[in-house]
């Protein structure tokens, strides 16, 4: 079953970013940078192209990230029209600050106290935006929380007289189609914890580090990959981090591994982690569409990724 999260309030506020939209000049679609496609809403995407408005996507967490996949993702964003791409730590201030820069390439024509340059930041629940917002007006002007959603209110500051920036609650998209995304974007907390359960995503989870990061495993729980399978990888962390029901006989909480795992991989300390690249992307779009194909006559999911047209 597919991860689904899309609360109420996110229908008005798509509502209120289509309207806002008509008065911005360059879009800033935050990223997670450790996975740009998943944690890319395509409603953001058809509201700007609908208004022909230029984007700047920030992959942003970049120091969370896998740099030679990032870097393949900033390879492949670079070849997209009317966008530019800079990985980033918006908790980095010296990184934030080459921002307004970068989008007034993107609208050389708003310079000015007459046509000031006029940025709307955008992106899904808790990949940084109002920690973005507070950098760039170096003072803390939007709440920033663990949990997804925190903002639901759009916000606009002037950052003096030629620069003004508009903040927009998280937004999601009403259905996930890939099964994969939604496990990618609860893994990495962007999606409230009620939808979603903890081991699943854990299972996930252990099982893509396997396949791609094993040495990351090895380093931090002293399994050996090579003997194991994802749940066996939560299994170890169990009992490694005494994970065990009381009154159960000695019965590993999985559910309570699971949650270190996550933590683990969401704060860093399993190591600098990406969970797709641009050529998993292609292959895992590749796979959906032909299984829809078999199973409905249809073209795929409706999301464009890498090597699409």
């Amino acid at each position: 079953m597919t991860i689904q999260w899309f609360p109420g309030h996110m229908t008005s506020a798509r509502k209120k970013a289509a309207e806002t939209m008509e008065f911005a000049d360059v879009v800033i679609e935050v990223l997670d940078a450790r996975l740009p496609e998943a944690s890319r809403n395509p409603m953001i995407e058809e509201l700007r192209k609908h208004r022909q408005r230029p984007c700047l996507k920030l992959l942003n967490k970049s120091d969370l990230a896998d740099p030679a996949a990032t870097q393949a993702w900033l390879d492949y964003y670079k070849r997209q029209p009317d966008v530019k791409a800079v990985a980033i730590s918006c908790k980095k201030p010296g990184e934030v600050a080459r921002i307004p820069s970068l989008a007034q390439t993107l609208a050389p024509h708003r310079d000015s106290n007459v046509k000031p340059l006029r940025l709307m930041i955008m992106g899904i629940p808790n990949v940084g935006k109002s920690t973005l917002l507070n950098a760039l007006v170096k003072r803390k002007v939007a709440a920033v929380g663990d949990q997804p959603a925190v903002t639901k209110q759009q916000q606009r500051m002037d950052l003096g007289p030629r620069l003004s920036i508009v903040d927009t609650p998280g937004l999601m998209w009403p259905r996930i189609e890939l099964a994969s995304d939604g496990l990618m974007l609860a893994a990495s907390h962007a999606v409230g914890p009620n939808a979603y359960i903890d081991e699943e995503v854990g299972v996930y989870l252990a099982g893509l580090l396997l396949q791609r990061y094993p040495e990351c495993l090895e380093a931090r729980y002293g399994l050996k990959a090579v003997e194991t399978d994802a749940v066996g990888v939560v299994e170890t962390v169990a009992r490694k981090r005494g994970c065990i029901i009381k009154g159960r006989a000695g019965e590993l909480d999985l559910e309570k591994a699971s949650l270190i795992l996550l933590n683990d991989y969401r704060n860093g300390t399993l190591g600098r982690i990406s969970l797709e690249t641009p050529e998993t992307r292609q292959l895992l779009l590749q796979a959906a569409a032909a299984a829809k194909s078999e199973a409905e006559g249809g073209e795929g999911d409706g999301r464009q990724g890498p090597g699409s047209a």
